[in-house]
């Protein structure tokens, strides 16, 4: 018979048999590290599978509209660029749905999943936008049309612009792209609801922003209009369109690449702003690092509601087309979204901030693995003295927090789209061993250590202070405290 007490037997036999004595001195259980098991790379995939990935998606291509170096003046374009790029083929992915024929696509849900998603972007744009009043170096580099400068004379070339006043003094001539998918989509029947709430989206965000993105949304503040047209270029953009597989005949074809375009070039975001956190680390701009930081949790946040967008997916057309591209894991440890580079690297790129800790706080690493980082993260906390280190090194634990969030989410979509054994390979998704490479990256121990010890040792003598009116907080002496 099965031993239902094996458990309790298994605890009581740890526990000793005589209760430890109450001391008041600080003592914290710190857990063992999770146990990983071996395997090679938990972010690691075969060249031939990502050489695939990036020809079904024409990353080369879209790289090039990325890298262009078109204005060198603005030191905002590596970041605002794709993230415009991604927010111009999401109005086209909300035209396919809306257009889609299919008598059974849930087009209610999947209309509000694109307008949020919309609107979760606009609000990264700006924050983007934002950045450039605190940069001295960005000020003013922004390639923008000027609407006060005509004196509320069209040209020829802006057809689309229109004249009004603000305050019936004020002439401003408001321009909106012309090659944008947007100002259309609010002229369709169809989706004239969609994008009219679109448009007061980007009014309402980019506010505090210098300026404005210019597709057509009110501009009640009179604000310069980026000139988007020119930096997005929406007509280079929507010629990659079509994937190198349009012959197969499969609805989800156009939804499948779509949303993997719009992934792709959040991804080229999220690693440009990567490089420039590390960057103003160095620079010891830490305000400003930190709010980068907390940009790029948005962007991972981002990428984990872009990926839940293949929960709309029709499950047959989904499977059929997965057969159609012949799209299979190659071996058992290997997960589907490792394919895609740019996100291995941004991978990379978030968990080795963990390397900037010590330059934050001031000090070297011991080489003999004493707890010197842990002592400066304490010292920190408690001084309060240096705010914007405090929000660095919190930020930096957000992106880790995003991050995991991200995988452990991709893994349940993984599995509910596919199935628990078509998602594949026994351990890279269906398993629930930890050694699977999906589970290794959510589950591994912090990439902050010290910051982790110094928040608990701080909590056990908060938690001691509070339970012993006699011992007094000196941050003077912290470290007697503490140790």
């Amino acid at each position: 018979m099965v031993d239902l007490d094996w458990k309790a037997k298994m605890v009581s036999s740890n526990i000793p048999s005589k209760s430890p004595k109450l001391s008041n001195k600080l003592q914290v259980s710190i857990p063992a590290p999770f146990r990983i098991l071996n395997v090679s790379s938990p972010i690691s995939t075969s060249p031939s599978a990502s050489k695939a990935y990036d020809y079904y998606l024409r990353l080369p291509e879209l790289r090039k509209l990325w890298e262009a170096k078109e204005f060198p003046a603005w030191p905002n374009v590596g970041v605002l660029k794709p993230a415009l790029h991604a927010l111009e083929i999401t109005f086209r992915f909300i035209s396919i749905v809306l257009s889609d024929p299919r008598p059974y696509l849930n087009r209610r849900e999947w209309t509000r999943r694109l307008q949020s998603l919309t609107t979760s972007q606009i609000e990264v744009i700006a924050m983007l936008c934002e950045d450039e009043n605190d940069d001295k170096t960005a000020v003013g580099t922004a390639p923008i049309v000027d609407l006060t400068s005509s004196s509320g004379v069209l040209t020829r070339e802006s057809s689309s612009a229109e004249v009004w006043k603000i305050n019936g003094e004020t002439t401003v001539v408001n321009r909106t792209s012309e090659a944008s998918l947007l100002p259309r989509l609010a002229t369709w029947q169809k989706s004239q609801d969609v994008a009219q709430k679109i448009l007061y989206s980007i009014e309402c965000e980019m506010r505090r922003c210098p300026y404005t993105l210019g597709l057509g949304e009110p501009n009640l503040s009179g604000k310069p209009n980026l000139d988007y047209d020119t930096v997005c270029k929406p007509n280079e953009l929507h010629a990659l369109k079509s994937n190198p597989y349009d012959h197969i005949d499969n609805p989800e074809n156009a939804t499948l690449y779509t949303t993997h375009q719009i992934l792709e070039s959040w991804i080229q975001t999220g690693k440009q702003l990567l490089k420039r956190i590390a960057s103003r680390i160095d620079a010891g701009s830490f305000e400003a690092a930190a709010g980068d930081c907390y940009l790029m949790e948005n962007i991972w946040k981002l990428l984990e509601e872009i990926e839940d967008l293949h929960l709309l997916m029709d499950p047959d057309d989904f499977l059929h087309l997965k057969s159609q591209l012949q799209i299979k894991s190659v071996n058992e440890t290997e997960a589907f979204c490792f394919r895609s580079k740019g996100l291995v690297e941004i991978t990379k790129l978030s968990k080795e901030l963990k390397h900037k800790v010590p330059f934050i706080l001031g000090v070297e690493v011991d080489p003999k693995g004493g707890p010197r980082i842990q002592q400066a993260a304490m010292r920190l906390y408690t001084e309060k003295a240096e705010g914007n280190k405090v929000s660095l090194v919190q930020a930096l634990q957000a992106i880790e927090a995003a991050l995991k969030r991200f995988f452990f989410g991709y893994k349940q979509v993984l599995m509910i789209v596919m199935g628990s054994l078509e998602a594949k390979a026994n351990r890279a998704v269906a398993s629930s061993e930890p050694g699977d490479s999906l589970s290794q990256i959510f589950l591994e121990p912090t990439y902050f250590p010290s910051l982790d010890a110094a928040k608990t040792f701080l909590g056990e003598f908060w938690s001691l202070d509070q339970g012993d009116g006699s011992v007094k907080r000196d941050y003077r002496n912290e470290k007697k405290v503490f140790f």
